[in-house]
């Protein structure tokens, strides 16, 4: 298959995405963005410049707006193409995607009216039991969802209590998360967790558990939209990236075992690029002791993102580049099948057990802070945690088994500490 992708960011005609005959795939910038005094580029790993990109370059930004390998396999198979083949499945589910990036083939332009289908909760919880065997509802006719990662979801526009489906390039507002039957109570896990961080001063989106029917689910605002009240109220994109896509690396490789960002290179990361480098190094720094915390294994390098900000057109000014809040924030630890390897080593240690004061002296070596603040912020952050960790109204037999596990870890890691 041979064939051209228009690439908008926002709204604006950015790029083009080529398939050759050999099946690889080349992006290229557009003279006009690149003459333009306020372009970004696309990905920090495609820096505005002329000329082609190929393959190697394109594939960790591409690719990695694309769901994971096991969910890829179900839409190849629902529309009838390759899994493998980045460029189809783009043109297929490239409509609504992370960040403000759309996809339309060469010769379709965007559709100049969103379109939005009403969801009662029972076509939602048909959605949901659906989602399994058919991801971002791929395949139905108008929807063109993609959303990164390996769980089951599906993003939608709510408006009041009213729920709409996006259709075509129509952005949506939340992402919908449903409970999975092999990891019982994720998501009031992952609501859990999320709102602990909230509680303690950690900047996330904001999350709820609803049902559908018998079907739990998270419900996620999505940090990479927003409101312009000053244009009817109108839903706008925000551009974002996660690390892996930054940093030119495949998703294949995210955990650091694989190749994959290293705290260290995730910390070079944020202190390169962004706009108020002491916030967010230390917003970093309190996700890295919060994961640890909570016995959160797989936080690797897709679950954290850059968040890009365009200048004002009338008021030329460099974009503003930030860490975005943080997301997926799981206590794994509390599923035996899942890996208690750590996905991303604090200072040598490869596991939880393995993380004592020593480790954190490590990693304050390695990202360039002093070590007894950092080990204070261990210390001060498992503090917090043990005052909040009963303050939080969830109800579902995971969260006594969460809590538990939180408890004794931050016990254990304060007598560690204070040794």
């Amino acid at each position: 298959m041979t064939g051209t992708l228009n690439v908008y960011l926002y709204t604006i005609l950015i790029g083009h995405l080529t398939q050759d005959e050999h099946g690889q795939t080349l992006f290229e910038y557009t003279r006009e963005w690149l003459a333009n005094a306020n372009a970004i580029p696309l990905s920090l790993s495609l820096p505005l410049q002329e000329g082609k990109f190929g393959e190697k370059q394109c594939k960790p930004f591409f690719a990695g707006v694309l769901p994971d390998i096991a969910k890829r396999k179900l839409i190849a198979q629902n529309l009838g193409i390759s899994t493998n083949n980045d460029f189809a499945m783009l043109a297929q589910i490239g409509g609504e995607c992370a960040g403000a990036v759309t996809f339309t083939m060469k010769d379709a332009a965007l559709a100049s009216a969103e379109d939005y289908k009403p969801l009662s909760t029972a076509a939602l919880e048909k959605i949901l039991m659906d989602l399994p065997r058919r991801p971002l509802m791929a395949g139905e006719n108008g929807v063109r969802l993609s959303l990164a990662g390996a769980q089951d979801k599906i993003a939608i526009y709510k408006m009041d209590d009213d729920f709409f489906l996006p259709l075509e390039n129509a952005p949506s507002s939340h992402i919908i998360k449903p409970d999975i039957e092999q990891y019982k109570g994720i998501a009031f896990n992952e609501a859990f967790c999320m709102t602990l961080a909230a509680r303690i001063g950690l900047p996330v989106a904001n999350v709820e558990v609803k049902k559908a029917g018998e079907i739990d689910y998270l419900l996620i605002e999505r940090y990479d939209r927003t409101k312009e009240i000053d244009v009817l109220s109108q839903l706008r994109r925000i551009h974002q990236e996660d690390f892996c896509q930054a940093m030119g690396i495949v998703a294949e490789r995210k955990y650091q075992i694989e190749g994959g960002p290293s705290i260290k290179d995730c910390f070079e990361l944020v202190r390169k690029v962004s706009s108020i480098p002491v916030l967010d190094l230390n917003h970093l720094l309190d996700a890295i002791i919060f994961n640890f915390l909570i016995g959160n294994h797989d936080a690797h390098g897709k679950n954290f993102s850059l968040l890009y900000r365009m200048p004002n057109a009338a008021t030329p000014s460099p974009g503003k580049v930030r860490l975005a809040p943080l997301y997926d924030l799981i206590c794994t630890y509390v599923y035996p099948d899942l890996s208690k390897r750590m996905a991303m080593n604090i200072g040598k240690a490869h596991e939880l057990d393995e993380v004592d004061p020593r480790q954190f002296e490590r990693l304050a070596d390695d990202i360039q802070f002093t070590k007894s603040l950092v080990k204070k912020k261990v210390t001060d952050q498992a503090k917090k945690v043990l005052e909040h960790l009963d303050l939080i109204e969830l109800h579902h037999p995971i969260i006594s088994e969460v809590r538990q596990f939180i408890s004794n870890h931050c016990d254990n890691v304060l007598r560690r500490f204070s040794a």
